[in-house]
């Protein structure tokens, strides 16, 4: 391995560390007092076989404050563990709260896109705020998240909520959802700009302005999209809106997998999508080597450039888990593994596309983008 090309990874690892600490600083954050909410905001909240962790999630959306006319409107997905039954359980009878049924996707297609669209049919808001199941908002997140998409003049906001990460392998990978963003992604630049390339959302919580829904096809427009939060925001800024994902930290938390098992299928079937192509995915994949990886293996043999590359790397992972709410030591130190673990996803990930055995919440997805 070359001197120079470690040195040039070195060099690219200490840049994206220093947009990584620029974006830590201009991270749109919501107030931890926002003013009263005063308008009609119907909280959306799509569910399959969810009765292990809804109890929580649909607690924490009654429990919210500062925000004056409000529903939630309930999608259950042909659910088979009794998620129906507990909604109903745990809401009492409380007006704010409709329960209403999804007959499923068309064949192929993701169940989510086609279950958020019925919610968006059913809300009354003017103001729609999807939230999944495995999220717990703080009481005043709506009315925070609300007030952050108003005071910019936006239409849809993202609040990437705090990822819970407790075993090994969620330690490893889920890091690696808000260091992408806060590394790669120039927010200003993503809030002005139309260009595809320049979004990312999260649709674990996602606030969008009802009006723009419709105006860019909604979820009806992206049926076929298996990261459907990037694409409806992309929708969005292709029907003339403003969108970007904001710190959520603070007002949200998620935990969206335990162990390996549940890392590997949920990235499985995502990450080809994420990366667009064959092509692209292996230009992605060499990129980040280069960049994470080749510094540490040099450092390793000897190399100070690489070893410089490998503790720049690191600072990128301590920046972007303290500006998200995440953990950044020791874990940080294993930026390489945690790269080199993405990577032999992102792999498995196109493997299960090229085979067609891509599945998600037990249906089988042939189509998608």
């Amino acid at each position: 391995m070359s001197g120079a090309v470690v040195r040039a990874a070195a060099v690219a690892a200490a840049l994206s560390s220093v947009h990584a600490l620029v974006n830590a600083r201009l991270l749109r954050r919501p107030s931890a007092t926002p003013g009263e909410c005063f308008e009609p905001v119907s909280l959306l909240l799509p569910v399959r076989d969810e009765a292990h962790r809804v109890g929580p999630c649909l607690r924490s959306l009654l429990a919210q404050r500062g925000v004056a006319d409000l529903e939630i409107v309930v999608c259950d997905d042909g659910s088979a563990d009794g998620t129906a039954a507990l909604v109903a359980e745990i809401a009492a009878g409380d007006p704010r709260v409709r329960l209403i049924s999804s007959p499923g996707p068309p064949p192929g297609l993701p169940g989510k896109p086609h279950a958020c669209d019925l919610l968006a049919r059913h809300a009354r808001g003017r103001v729609l705020v999807f939230v999944d199941a495995d999220v717990e908002l703080a009481p005043h997140a709506v009315a925070a998240a609300v007030a952050v998409m108003r005071a910019h003049d936006l239409d849809a906001v993202s609040p990437f909520p705090r990822q819970l990460a407790e075993d090994a392998a969620t330690r490893l990978v889920q890091p690696l959802l808000q260091w992408s963003w806060l590394t790669f992604l120039p927010l200003r630049a993503a809030e002005r700009s139309a260009r595809p390339s320049l979004t990312a959302a999260n649709g674990q919580f996602l606030v969008i302005d009802a009006a723009m829904l419709a105006r860019c096809g909604g979820f009806a427009a992206v049926a076929d999209a298996v990261l459907d939060d990037i694409a409806l925001m992309r929708a969005v800024k292709a029907a003339g809106g403003r969108g970007v994902v904001v710190d959520g930290s603070t007002v949200a938390v998620c935990r969206m997998y335990r162990g390996w098992a549940q890392v590997r299928a949920g990235y499985e079937k995502s990450l080809w999508s994420a990366t667009g192509s064959p092509v692209a995915a292996a230009g992605v994949a060499a990129l980040l080597a280069w960049m994470f990886l080749v510094p540490p293996l040099a450092a390793v043999a000897g190399s100070r450039a690489g070893l410089l590359g490998y503790a720049a790397g690191v600072l990128g992972r301590v920046v972007t888990a303290r500006a998200s709410g995440g953990r950044a030591w020791p874990d940080a130190l294993a930026h390489p593994v945690s790269v080199a673990a993405l990577l032999t996803l992102l792999g498995g990930s196109w493997r299960a596309r090229r085979r067609g055995t891509l599945v998600w919440k037990g249906r089988a997805l042939h189509g998608g983008r």
